[in-house]
């Protein structure tokens, strides 16, 4: 799978890192206790169908994208810098 990079064009899969945008949020704060630090790290919606993550591009410019995309068919449906709040579409 190929990703178009704002920044540095068409880029081999291998130079990204994914991220989940919502693990950020759902991250135990304070005295948590095992549960929910168990919930956190091991439990995961995964859902079929159009996503949105939060990439990291790792191996080449450094910038982190929002890509949406389809984890069935493998289809990109856009790229945008997540310092623009996802505005500028690839």
């Amino acid at each position: 799978m190929r990703i178009l990079c704002p920044i540095c064009g068409m880029r081999d899969l291998r130079e990204f890192h994914c991220h989940s945008e919502d693990v950020l949020d759902m991250r135990p704060q304070g005295a948590a206790d095992h549960a929910a630090w168990h919930d956190y790290l091991h439990l995961r919606e995964n859902p079929a169908g159009v996503i949105g993550d939060l990439w990291h591009h790792q191996a080449g410019c450094g910038a982190w994208l929002r890509i949406v995309r389809n984890n069935i068919s493998h289809e990109i449906i856009s790229v945008s810098l997540a310092k623009d709040g996802g505005k500028n579409e690839a």
